[in-house]
């Protein structure tokens, strides 16, 4: 069983320059929300409670003016600092002590999903005991991804990054499910040539010992990658729409607490005078 997650919010963002040489990427607004409320309100749909953000030397007030540890959520949330990026897979040895003994999520926080049984999806995939597993979106556009090859079971017979003749256009996304045997394996990578540590290289560890599996987010899901501007305001444009047109919020994390039963209408109450008068607590006064 899955009980705790990691937020990869840290890095440069350099492919939003100059927007994230004052502020971190992950705190710029994704339509009316920070861009972090949506990678967490992942790992909350997921039923995890139990949440590490790893951010940039610091910018750890940053964080904590929006996202305190002791918040309305009924979640618990700590901090650690990345002094270096140093690739995806620093995130199990920065998180080593948070993680325990137990099994872990990593979701990074710039990863937008989206779908209309993605919760049942998340709670489906966390029960799982031994290996890791990765979710997976067809794409139009697969030479700029890392692709999975995948048998009928689902399991994992192949990973390329960035392939320039794509044999596959199945996508895999920033969201990943992992064993506890994750830390130890992190523990042995040896950076690539462009002297970081890879996330496919770790995916490779568990993939050889044939414990890799593929979870689709779903026909009608979406899955957006922020990681540049227009890609960014596409998001964007996409939760406006969608929340428009519905009624909706999308990553309203109160929202979620409370029909996980969480947190009560008081922590409500409470988080609408955090917020203060704005759509967004609006919005919250509605759920009570």
């Amino acid at each position: 069983m899955i009980r705790k997650g990691i937020i990869l919010a840290g890095g440069i963002g350099s492919r939003m320059s100059p927007l994230t040489k004052a502020v971190n990427k992950q705190l710029l607004p994704l339509y009316d929300k920070p861009l972090i409320f949506y990678p967490l309100s992942i790992l909350m749909l997921a039923g995890i409670k139990n949440i590490l953000i790893i951010v940039n030397k610091g910018q750890l007030n940053q964080f904590r003016k929006i996202l305190p540890e002791k918040n309305n959520l009924g979640i618990s949330i700590e901090y650690k600092e990345q002094l270096k990026p140093e690739g995806l897979p620093q995130a199990f040895t920065i998180g080593e002590k948070f993680i325990g003994k137990d099994n872990v999520s990593l979701i990074l926080g710039d990863n937008f999903f989206y779908g209309q049984s993605l919760t049942k999806t998340l709670k489906k995939n966390t029960s799982f005991k031994k290996g890791a597993k990765v979710f997976i979106h067809p794409v139009k556009n697969p030479s700029q991804y890392g692709v999975a090859f995948l048998d009928r079971k689902n399991k994992v017979i192949k990973l390329v990054e960035k392939p320039k003749k794509p044999d596959s256009n199945l996508a895999v996304t920033g969201l990943y499910f992992f064993d506890n045997q994750v830390v130890q394996f992190s523990k042995k990578l040896k950076p690539s040539k462009r002297g970081e540590l890879e996330i496919i290289d770790l995916l490779n560890i568990y993939r050889k010992k044939k414990i890799l599996s593929a979870e689709f987010i779903g026909r009608g899901g979406a899955w957006l990658d922020t990681g540049s501007v227009k890609d960014y305001y596409d998001a964007s444009s996409f939760v406006s729409t969608i929340e428009n047109r519905q009624g909706l919020k999308i990553a309203c994390l109160e929202e979620i607490s409370y029909k996980n039963k969480w947190i009560n209408k008081k922590d409500i109450l409470n988080s609408i005078k955090f917020y203060g008068n704005c759509v967004y607590s609006q919005y919250l006064k509605t759920l009570i």
